[in-house]
């Protein structure tokens, strides 16, 4: 056998800041040698490279890499170019097989010849990379507006626990939405009791008016400094309003600043998706607009690099997890192995696309009324679903197309409608499973019931 035909795997321990180490074993296990140090540089890479035996074939190579921060990024594109075939391993995938050889003993060293070998154990499992991962600009600005709108959820869940110390009026004055801009305007200037009532009902409801666009006036300012005179009532002077009133403008400010970035992002990503998916396949699926739309296909990638539809679900983690001993076996909750940010796109779409296509709202009727889910168990199983069906559309070159559980094409309206008609889960069932809950929490209800019975029966 020549050089040129031998398969080689090339593992590499990628570092953030130090040198990286690579060990290079053949398809038996072999190592040819092993713990060479180098840096994602040129010149590094390229003396690696030529480290291979003489006559070795680019496209016998195999890179094996866990993805430690982005540092894998530049690495793999270079490998790549070389024609070489990028394989990325999670942590957890090597983790046991590391393990065994350390005997609790870790070195970078040992960590490159572990991943070298990891195609012994499951090559079926192996799936190389593609594109540029985080360096995909879809990919990485629908990534970044999750993390925004997460932690402005957060600044917002603050502010509301800041109003609650001045009073209820204040809640139910400025409303149950504090995302809204004309909100989180006031509490950036006028947080603080003292001031509102000052500012006057003439110069509050202009304020209100300019930044609502005509729709909060004089009747909302009357509601504000009602609130404020609670406020005031209620603490005197035991509490310091301007400090409050600062820590508020903060959580305000930071809001708005994070609304508007989001805004901006939105407008590039849907930018992208227009170059991404000009034919709008899969904006065409209930319950998916630009951003779901993006997010999806920025983080899920080309569906067409997947062998399978299988190999789809697996890539989400929505797959289940499968605990099987000779002939017995039983499915569980999703792996959840794979990306948490196309999962979530993914549930949030399918969340409303239940509610317009008939042939997912008979699975989720089924899975709350027959199977006993919960509501986000249902909607978990219709994301798998859901993602199946995009990608065979993408991979059809076709839209998404609504239709009854008999296979006849609807529109929109007319699937909302059948839903309705047939498909309405039984208010008492949705509030039973919103109730129901398995291990410790059930054994302290009963407790509980046993106890009052016993209350009872004594008096």
């Amino acid at each position: 056998m020549g050089v040129g035909s031998l398969e080689l795997r090339l593992g590499i321990d990628v570092a953030c800041r130090a040198a990286h180490q690579a060990s290079l074993a053949d398809e038996q296990g072999k190592f040819l040698w092993s713990g060479r140090k180098f840096r994602t540089t040129t010149g590094d890479l390229q003396r690696l490279w030529s480290m291979l035996p003489a006559g070795t074939t680019p496209s016998s190579v195999t890179v094996i890499m866990e993805p430690t921060r982005n540092a894998w990024v530049p690495l793999a594109a270079w490998f790549r170019r070389q024609g070489a075939t990028v394989i990325l391993v999670p942590p957890e995938q090597s983790a046991d097989l590391r393990d065994y050889y350390s005997k609790h003993t870790k070195s970078d060293r040992l960590d490159s010849k572990v991943l070298a070998r990891i195609p012994l154990l499951p090559p079926e499992g192996m799936h190389s990379t593609t594109g540029l991962g985080p360096g995909d600009t879809m990919r990485r600005a629908v990534k970044l507006r999750s993390n925004l709108v997460k932690r402005r959820t957060s600044i917002l869940a603050r502010l509301d626990a800041l109003l609650e110390i001045l009073g209820p009026g204040w809640h139910a004055a400025l409303g149950a939405d504090l995302a809204n801009k004309t909100p989180l305007r006031f509490l950036a200037h006028y947080a603080d009791p003292h001031v509102v009532i000052r500012l006057g009902r003439a110069r509050l409801s202009r304020f209100l008016a300019r930044h609502s666009r005509g729709s909060w006036r004089e009747d909302k300012a009357d509601q504000l400094i009602a609130a404020a005179r609670e406020t005031l009532e209620l603490w005197s002077d035991e509490l310091d309003f301007p400090e409050l009133a600062d820590d508020i403008a903060i959580e305000a400010r930071l809001a708005l600043q994070l609304t508007e970035e989001i805004k901006e992002l939105e407008t590039r990503i849907a930018a992208l998706l227009d170059k991404a998916d000009p034919g709008g396949i899969v904006c065409s699926a209930p319950g998916v607009g630009p951003i779901l739309a993006a997010q999806i296909l920025g983080r899920l990638g080309d569906p067409n690099r997947f062998d399978s539809l299988a190999a789809i679900r697996s890539f989400s983690g929505l797959a289940p997890k499968l605990d099987a001993s000779g002939v017995t076996g039983r499915h569980g909750g999703p792996t959840k192995s794979g990306d948490a940010c196309l999962r979530e796109a993914l549930f949030m779409a399918a969340e409303q696309a239940w509610r317009s296509d008939p042939s997912l709202a008979a699975k989720y009727h089924r899975l709350m009324t027959q199977a006993g889910k919960h509501h986000n168990s249902a909607v978990c199983h219709l994301s798998t679903t859901m993602l199946t069906r995009i990608a065979a559309c993408w991979r059809r070159g076709e839209h998404y197309v609504i239709r009854d559980t008999d296979g006849s094409p609807l529109t929109p309206e007319q699937g909302r409608a059948i839903v309705a008609d047939r498909y309405t889960v039984p208010a008492d069932i949705r509030a039973a499973r919103r109730a129901t809950g398995t291990g410790r929490a059930d054994d302290t209800r009963s407790r509980i019931a046993l106890h009052r019975s016993a209350r009872h029966s004594q008096g």
